[in-house]
C-alpha cells in the first residue's frame, strides 16, 4: 500500500480576518476550504493539515515542512510580513523534493519570486469577469479529467505580460472578456522539487468551491509530490575513471 501524500494548505488569513465578502464566501476560511477539496478528491491518497500566517513561525516550522509532501500557497495582502528565514526554510524543502503549488496572488509571494528570480509582475483588472481556462498541454497528468474549456463565472483578470522564467510546461492558459489573455498553469523544477503556478482563486470569489478547481488542485498535488526520499543535489568529488584514456 502506497504511503498517503502529506500536504500543507498554507494560507494568509488576513482577508478572512476583517473582510466581510471574503467571510461570505468562506465562512470556513480559504485554506480550510482548499484543504476540504483536497481531501474529497483525494480521499485515503492524502493527509492534510492547514497552517497559517498568523501562527508561530506562520505554522511552518521545520518539523511541519519536514512532515510535507506538497506545500499549497495562497497570500495577497501580507506578503512582506511572511518572516524571510521561513522563506529560506521553504526553499531548502522546494529544492530538497518538496512540492509548492502556488495560488492565485502568490505569484508576488516572497517564495516565489525567489524560486522564479523574476519580479512577477502581471497585468490585473479587479472585475467580476467571466474566465475561460485553456488546456494547452491535453496529456499532462495536471489536466486529467479537466473541461476544456473550463468556464469560471467569477474571477479577477490577469494578464500578460507576466514576468517570470519560460515554464518547462505550459498546462493552461487563460481568456477574459477584455481579450486578455494570462499564462495560467506553469510548471517548473527547481532543484529536486516540482513547482506548479495556478492563477484562478481571487479571495472575492467562490473559485475554490467549483468541483473542476478543486480536481486541477488534486492533479498537481499528485503531481509535485516527490517520488523519493527528499535530499539537497550534492557535490561529489569524483576520480578519473579513465574511461576516455589514450590506449
Amino acid at each position: 500500500m502506497t504511503d498517503p501524500i502529506r500536504v500543507t494548505v498554507w494560507g494568509e488569513n488576513v482577508h478572512e480576518q476583517d473582510d466581510a465578502q471574503v467571510q461570505k464566501v468562506y465562512p470556513d476560511t480559504m485554506h480550510e476550504t482548499i484543504a476540504a477539496g483536497l481531501r474529497a478528491k483525494l480521499g485515503q491518497d492524502v493527509v492534510v493539515r492547514t497552517a497559517w500566517l498568523q501562527q508561530p513561525e506562520h505554522g511552518l516550522t521545520e518539523e511541519v515542512l519536514a512532515d510535507t509532501d506538497v506545500l499549497t500557497w495562497w497570500g495577497h495582502r501580507s506578503h512582506g510580513d511572511v518572516d524571510d528565514a521561513v522563506v529560506d526554510r521553504v526553499q531548502q524543502a522546494v529544492l530538497s523534493g518538496m512540492g509548492l503549488i502556488a495560488l492565485h496572488s502568490a505569484h508576488f509571494s516572497k517564495i516565489f519570486i525567489r524560486l522564479m528570480g523574476t519580479t512577477c509582475s502581471l497585468d490585473w483588472r479587479s472585475e467580476d469577469d467571466r474566465e475561460l481556462l485553456w488546456t494547452v498541454a491535453a496529456g499532462h497528468p495536471i489536466a486529467q479529467g479537466v473541461p476544456h474549456p473550463l468556464v469560471i463565472e467569477q474571477e479577477e483578470m490577469y494578464g500578460e505580460l507576466f514576468d517570470i522564467p519560460q515554464p518547462d510546461e505550459l498546462v493552461f492558459v487563460s481568456s477574459f472578456s477584455g481579450g486578455e489573455v494570462f499564462r495560467s498553469g506553469c510548471c517548473y523544477r527547481r532543484g529536486q522539487g516540482r513547482v506548479f503556478y495556478f492563477r484562478p482563486g481571487d479571495q472575492d470569489f467562490p473559485t475554490y468551491h467549483q468541483p473542476e478547481i478543486q480536481q486541477i488542485l488534486g492533479n498537481a498535488v499528485r503531481w509535485a509530490a516527490p517520488s523519493s526520499p527528499r535530499q539537497l543535489p550534492q557535490v561529489h568529488h569524483r576520480k578519473n575513471p579513465g574511461w576516455f584514456q589514450a590506449s
